[in-house]
């Protein structure tokens, strides 16, 4: 039996189809069945539900018996009320971490994040980072995977500039300069490595670097995304100091923003690989393009993506 931590979110529902439509048992972590249910990424998969909460080490305890893996996708990107960098994204971890080790799950395989460093001043990497380090410290034979931004359907990176057209009729904000460089990697490339560490006993105890097959600037990626929902717009750089003073009003009136300052920082980091992985696991990795994305990339209403900002 393996277990998929956050089965029911964007990485581990895709992670949780294709081990199932492999043929492996699957148990999946969920932290809000009701919610699991009605978003419906798991509908139709023949897999075990549990309710559990990574910051709840009496429910993990429940999930982790009679598991022989662990695949773990937890994380946050944006804070809300206590779920914070330090409890979701760090002793989340360490508590799954343990709860495998007073079982006795042997194989731990942990979706880090290109970039994550305990040492960072950017506590979203920073709480990834000491994760990982936490991981590494202990007696599991863990494979770690750093990718870089993941894009696919419901992806919440190509996809936010995509929910942003229908409020700039006219003119698009350039976000970065030259130096923002990512490495979009596809979603089910990330699976295919995943599938394949998971047999392949020569990925214990390392850790994998992985983008895309081509590194783009922040512009590229935006130009590329209006592209896909035919959007045309004048594009216009945005200096940083005027950014974070929008993202700072964003965070004060909206419940749920689609940027924090949090993340706006993390455009000094580097989002490419130094060693790209991807073709260790990946023949031909598919790149970020405008054709590739038409099959799901949709223009968003304007009713809609302000129903998700202001939902608490």
């Amino acid at each position: 039996m393996i277990l998929i931590t956050g089965a029911a979110g964007y990485i581990g529902s895709h992670i949780a189809r294709r081990l199932v439509e492999t043929g492996q048992p699957v148990r999946g972590l969920v932290y809000n069945p009701q919610r699991a249910e009605r978003e419906g990424r798991l509908q139709g998969l023949s897999l075990e539900w549990v309710e559990g909460d990574v910051t709840d080490t009496g429910s993990l305890q429940h999930a982790v018996e009679g598991v022989t893996a662990i695949i773990h996708t937890v994380a946050i990107a944006i804070e809300k009320g206590n779920r914070t960098y330090e409890s979701i994204n760090f002793q989340g971890t360490v508590n799954v971490i343990e709860a495998a080790r007073s079982a006795r799950v042997k194989r731990f395989i942990n979706l880090s994040q290109l970039g994550a460093n305990p040492h960072l001043p950017y506590r979203f990497l920073a709480s990834k980072g000491k994760a990982q380090e936490y991981l590494a410290a202990s007696d599991l034979e863990w494979t770690a995977f750093y990718p870089s931004v993941i894009w696919g359907p419901e992806d919440e990176f190509a996809n936010t500039f995509a929910r942003l057209v229908p409020f700039s009729p006219l003119i698009f904000p350039i976000i970065g300069d030259e130096n923002s460089l990512f490495q979009p990697v596809w979603v089910e490339d990330v699976v295919t490595c995943v599938s394949v560490a998971l047999e392949d006993p020569g990925t214990i105890r390392q850790g994998y670097e992985i983008g895309g097959p081509e590194v783009l600037t922040l512009e590229e990626i935006e130009r590329r995304t209006l592209k896909a929902i035919s959007a045309r717009r004048w594009m216009v750089h945005f200096p940083l100091p005027i950014l974070r003073l929008v993202v700072r009003i964003l965070e004060t009136v909206l419940p749920n923003p689609p940027v924090t300052r949090n993340l706006l920082e993390l455009l000094a980091v580097s989002n490419v690989t130094k060693d790209n992985a991807i073709y260790r696991f990946v023949k031909d990795p598919r790149p970020f393009t405008p054709e590739a994305t038409t099959g799901y990339m949709r223009a968003f209403s304007m009713r809609k993506t302000l129903a998700q900002f202001l939902r608490g």
